[in-house]
């Protein structure tokens, strides 16, 4: 099995067919020249600064972007958009459902990527921030009841 193994790697390149030029190796004192050979000064990895991938926003909040695209190639007005810094609100009322579910993957990709956020407004409308906006969404008040409590007694 050995043997089938060796021809696999030797046709593969991944093994040389020539096993005699190691055979003088085994014995001591090649071992111990060729430790003595190994000694080589190591070059430290200088370490680059990264990039920010986003660039830092104005202090105000400008201008919103909506977008009513009709197919999933209009994707890259919504990421060019929001790359900038503007919060989007992506209305896919006009798409066919296929493409409106690729475009929500696309959009949460995108404000993963730049740690942003997605709300939904409605079942076909998306609004997409930036991270440096923060959204704060109203909850509903319960219904105050005009009557007062039901008495059981």
């Amino acid at each position: 099995m050995a043997g089938a193994l060796r021809k696999t790697m030797v046709y593969l390149g991944f093994a040389e067919e020539d096993d005699e030029r190691y055979d003088d190796l085994d014995t001591s004192e090649d071992r111990y020249d060729l430790e003595e050979d190994r000694g080589a000064a190591v070059t430290p990895l200088r370490r680059t600064p990264v990039a920010h991938v986003v660039r830092e926003p104005a202090a105000t909040l400008n201008r919103i972007t909506t977008i009513h695209p009709r197919t999933y190639n209009e994707a890259k007005t919504i990421g060019e958009a929001f790359r900038d810094g503007v919060p989007v609100i992506m209305n896919l009322t006009d798409m066919e459902d296929a493409d409106a579910k690729r475009l929500v993957d696309f959009a949460a990709g995108l404000i993963f990527g730049l740690h942003g956020s997605i709300e939904r407004v409605t079942s076909k409308v998306f609004l997409l921030s930036p991270a440096h906006v923060e959204v704060a969404a109203e909850e509903p008040a319960p219904p105050v009841s005009t009557r007062g409590f039901f008495n059981q007694s």
